[in-house]
């Protein structure tokens, strides 16, 4: 699998702080890697470590294969574009001038491709309105148009959806599907909103106390969190071998209780069971999400 991002044993220590701890994570190329974890476990931090505005105290990281120690490590980050805590924008310039500043800032040649790039994040229609008139979510997305200057192939959120009503939340989830699936961005997304990451990321880096604690694709924390039924009995060898005869996925908790991986009818499955002699004492669906996989992995609230 090829990575447009990989640290290893990357630390960045504060006076007495320790803010990354042997941090060591991967970010797939064309993927949009959820970054989770609790304020104060080091998101942040890595995230402006890799945009070089600060260094680390130990370890190191690579851009495209290029180590951060390389002189072409400069270059490699032109292919980066980044919102770090706050859109980088000017809220008493116009879009078309916040842009024109980031053009000139970057030294592109000319002003070609403003306008797609306004059309591109929903604000090709603000005309001479000033950013400070934006709203959040118009805000938001200006930063990322500002982000998009100069057609970077990495893009990096740190937190794009936090204060967002719902509407502001679905364009920008609708704008980071986009860029993925039709510009073959690959996206890293700092977020404390589960729920909407949910709909988003295809692999997840959980980070905890400055160290990745698991890192993991949608499809295999989907098999992680799958649907299923907790059955307590009290003959747990008669369950085990109805569902085996089923061919049903299962697994035993205890000598009293299972958890079965499958769509069936509750009514089937009793009825069999009572022919077997065997009693329900208790039966009852369970569909784990996001957040309840994170707390398990981590432990406390997200937001702590």
């Amino acid at each position: 699998m090829e990575y447009c991002l990989t640290t290893k044993a990357l630390c960045k220590r504060y006076k007495h702080d320790m803010a990354l701890d042997h941090l060591s994570m991967h970010v797939p190329r064309g993927s949009i890697y959820g970054f989770v974890g609790k304020n104060g476990a080091g998101k942040t931090t890595l995230i402006r470590l890799i945009c070089g505005l600060q260094k680390q105290t130990s370890g190191e990281y690579t851009l495209y294969g290029v180590r951060d120690t390389d002189k072409a490590i400069g270059k490699v980050r032109r292919r980066m574009g980044a919102i770090v805590e706050v859109p980088a924008i000017y809220p008493d310039m116009t879009a078309v001038e916040n842009l024109k500043i980031q053009y000139r800032m970057l030294g592109l040649p000319s002003y070609e491709g403003i306008g797609e790039l306004l059309e591109l994040v929903g604000l090709a229609d603000t005309g001479k309105k000033k950013a400070k008139h934006f709203s959040l979510g118009m805000r938001q997305r200006l930063g990322i148009a500002v982000a998009l200057a100069g057609s970077p192939d990495f893009l990096i959120l740190d937190e794009p959806i936090n204060g967002l009503d719902p509407q502001g939340i679905i364009e920008i989830r609708e704008l980071i599907l986009k860029l993925n699936r039709e510009r073959q961005i690959t996206i890293l997304i700092s977020s404390h909103i589960l729920d909407e990451l949910s709909r988003l990321a295809t692999h997840y880096g959980f980070i905890d106390k400055g160290r990745i604690v698991r890192e993991i694709s949608a499809q295999e924390l989907e098999a992680a969190c799958r649907k299923c039924v907790r059955i307590e009995v009290d003959r747990a060898g008669v369950l085990a071998r109805v569902l085996h005869e089923r061919k049903l996925a299962y697994q035993m908790l205890s000598e009293t209780e299972a958890e079965i991986y499958a769509d069936m009818s509750v009514t089937e499955l009793v009825l069999m069971l009572a022919q077997e002699h065997c009693e329900v004492l208790s039966y009852r669906e369970q569909d784990e999400s996001l957040e309840s996989y994170y707390v398990k992995l981590v432990g406390g609230a997200v937001y702590e």
